[in-house]
């Protein structure tokens, strides 16, 4: 059975353009913020050494071993040696002999395998921690116009020893 209505026409029904148009720019909006943009593959930015470099000369160590030789009874510094040079000494003039060694090996940044050289500081286990920090300092570089001239980046020390004297046990 067909149910007629009052007999008025059917209305047309109005949808709301705005709200459906402020929907649309949010998700534009979102979408577009949360889009991540890939680097596309394949796009490498490498840049590659003209030339490969020469063997390491053998005027240039690439492992320098600084010896800091101690008074047993008062630690003071006895000696200063580097491996391949004569004795130092044991004042102020020996850090700064080991200080222009260091210099001229490393060129002073000009020569391009500076960034190779490795310095191993081997002490005495009597010594005194002073002198270790002054070997340090004379090592790493010097102040000059108010900077500091880094010289060597990599130091090491060498594995300790049995004071002298003692009794491993």
């Amino acid at each position: 059975m067909k149910v007629r209505g009052s007999g008025k026409k059917a209305e047309k029904v109005d949808v709301p353009m705005a709200p459906m148009i402020d929907v649309v720019f949010q998700l534009l909006i979102f979408f577009m913020l949360t889009l991540n943009i890939v680097a596309p593959e394949g796009d490498f930015n490498i840049n590659m050494p003209i030339g490969a470099p020469g063997p390491p000369s053998d005027n240039v160590p690439t492992s320098i071993q600084v010896r800091l030789l101690a008074d047993p009874e008062t630690g003071q510094l006895a000696q200063l040696q580097v491996t391949g040079q004569e004795p130092y000494g044991s004042g102020p003039a020996a850090f700064q002999r080991l200080n222009t060694y260091i210099l001229q090996q490393t060129g002073a940044g000009k020569n391009p395998l500076a960034d190779e050289i490795e310095v191993e500081i081997d002490p005495d286990y009597e010594v005194n921690y002073e002198y270790i920090v002054k070997a340090i300092s004379s090592v790493t570089g010097r102040m000059r116009d108010g900077k500091l001239q880094r010289f060597v980046e990599k130091i090491k020390f060498a594995a300790p020893r049995e004071a002298r004297g003692r009794v491993a046990g």
